[in-house]
């Protein structure tokens, strides 16, 4: 039986530069992958979406043309062309990876379907191999829930959508969170009608409910229908493609639409690892369940990335990884606790968020203090003619720092950062209230807003 220094399971965002990292450091390390090299990110997330973003928000400012006083013809689609962009982004970032892995001293690559047959051993297609370090990275996939009729009729996720090379003439958004949104806007510029169906109250029910309001406006303002409080979610089969219930007490009771995309959130892939086997605990939606530092209930064996529950981004995948290499490799005591939640929603504007929201401060029990401030304030965002949105900070009233922070707005996603950053410094707002920024740029309005606090 191949014996290891650690085993990798998954090659996602945390799995490869892991095994970098102990490569390096002269262990030897089998990484397996039994589908595609760079997970989620790199395949169907956020490096195809982003890239169809980007044409979407093309074809979206062409059409503004004459507001900055240049003259176009009409504006057309070649969807072809946009899915063929977004696919060879993807090839080239797949093939820089796996061209890393293939090249790396001290590193086994297999492919293959990885099971645990013992807390040190696991088989790949048949094959045992064994370690005392297992690093599990296998991600997670669309979640399909059992609605009414929802096996009976044709369905899209987001793995479908980045491969589209045509405009559905109307896409009905089953998901009124983040996936959803941004599909939602992105194929309507395209130029598609878009109904999107959220069971909730409001879309991106997560976020504070002005920041709710705000997205659900300027996605209307594009001629989306958005249909919230739809409590009677089912699919049947109609002549225009397929029938979605939405409502049983207000509204219209069915959306007819061409294409569904069930954007109703994600599940881990942990049905298929024989975590049984390792004695390695699940919690009741399938996360591996795992400490601080990342470790599960088995020594020995850790989960990075999105499989643990502990965040759906690249981003905190990475740093998975990071807190990891950094405990053994480096002597450190690095902790998930540290880490301050940050992301974006990358529709147009985007959101940049850092920290947590007004509502769950209020919730905590904090005494504190919120600054707002329109994106019209910002002479950057109207220079570029993009004034929708605005910015919002919430700060503890008696010490001064900041607990999350809200920009709504062009660069949004870029300009969170000044106030991310202050956050894993542990600084307090006067801290960046006497910071600089370079004018005209978004962040300049952020000290402004700092000051606002009066703390």
């Amino acid at each position: 039986m191949p014996s290891f220094d650690a085993i990798i399971v998954g090659a996602g965002q945390a799995g490869p530069p892991l095994a970098g990292r102990l490569t390096s450091a002269g262990w030897s390390v089998a990484l397996i992958e039994r589908d595609l090299v760079g997970g989620t990110c790199v395949n169907t997330g956020c490096m195809p979406t982003k890239t169809l973003v980007a044409s979407a928000y093309a074809a979206h400012l062409a059409r503004r043309a004459l507001d900055f006083g240049v003259l176009t013809g009409p504006v057309a689609v070649n969807m072809p062309t946009v899915a063929a962009r977004a696919a060879k982004v993807v090839t080239d970032a797949r093939s820089s990876n796996e061209q890393w892995l293939q090249t790396m001293e001290g590193l086994t690559f297999l492919r293959g379907h990885a099971r645990f047959t013992a807390p040190d051993t696991i088989t790949v297609d048949g094959e045992k191999i064994t370690a005392p370090h297992i690093f599990i990275n296998v991600g997670g996939r669309a979640y399909v829930p059992a609605l009414p009729g929802i096996n009976e009729v044709p369905h899209l996720d987001n793995s479908d959508m980045v491969a589209l090379d045509f405009v559905p003439q109307h896409l009905v958004v089953v998901g009124g969170s983040y996936v959803g949104l941004e599909f939602a806007q992105m194929y309507r510029r395209f130029g598609a009608a878009v109904t999107i169906v959220e069971r909730s109250e409001r879309l991106a029910r997560h976020e504070d409910v002005d920041v709710s309001d705000a997205i659900r406006e300027l996605l209307e303002a594009e001629g989306i229908v958005v249909r919230t409080r739809a409590n009677c979610i089912g699919f049947a089969a109609h002549e225009q493609g397929v029938a979605v219930s939405v409502s049983c007490e207000a509204g219209e009771p069915v959306v007819a639409g061409s294409h569904i995309l069930l954007a109703v959130g994600r599940r881990p892939n942990t049905d298929d690892l024989g975590l049984d086997m390792a004695g390695v605990a699940i919690d009741d939606r399938g996360y591996i369940m795992v400490d601080d530092k990342l470790e599960t209930n088995v020594p020995g064996i850790w989960a990075l990335g999105d499989c643990n529950g502990r965040g759906a981004f690249t981003h905190t995948a990475y740093n998975d990884f990071e807190i990891v290499a950094a405990n053994l490799l480096d002597g450190e005591d690095r902790k998930l606790s540290q880490r301050v939640p940050g992301y974006a929603l990358y529709i147009d504007p985007p959101l940049g968020r850092a920290g947590i929201t007004e509502a769950q401060a209020t919730a905590s029990g904090f005494d504190i203090r919120v600054s707002k401030r329109p994106m019209t304030r910002v002479g950057r965002a109207v220079e570029k003619g993009e004034t929708k949105g605005f910015m919002k900070v919430i700060a503890r009233k008696d010490t001064g720092k900041i607990l999350g922070a809200a920009i709504l707005g062009v660069g949004g996603d870029e300009a969170i950062h000044g106030i991310l950053d202050m956050m894993s410094a542990n600084q307090p707002a006067a801290a960046l209230r006497w910071a600089v920024p370079i004018h005209p740029t978004v962040s300049e309005l952020i000290p402004s807003l700092l000051a606002d606090l009066g703390v």
